[in-house]
């Protein structure tokens, strides 16, 4: 027997376990809720357009992962 000339059993491939996405897609009542919370800071005026644009993409990274409306702007808030 020679270097490398090992017998290997080879074992069918098996199927990895689908993994389910660290965030998932916005519904449509979220891009709603988003769309009239993002009206209400703009009607205020407090935020620069950079800042509204930070704030509306940080509030869509939280509402993916399933966080309420409220919880989300609590803790981007804070």
């Amino acid at each position: 027997m020679a270097y490398g000339d090992k017998e290997t059993k080879k074992e069918p491939m098996k199927k990895a376990p689908a993994k389910k996405p660290a965030s998932g897609k916005m519904t449509d009542a979220q891009k709603k809720q988003l769309k009239a919370h993002m009206e209400k800071h703009k009607d205020l005026q407090d935020l620069t357009p950079s800042q509204l644009k930070s704030h509306r993409m940080k509030m869509m990274i939280r509402l993916r992962k399933g966080m309420s409306m409220a919880k989300a702007h609590a803790e981007i808030m804070k």
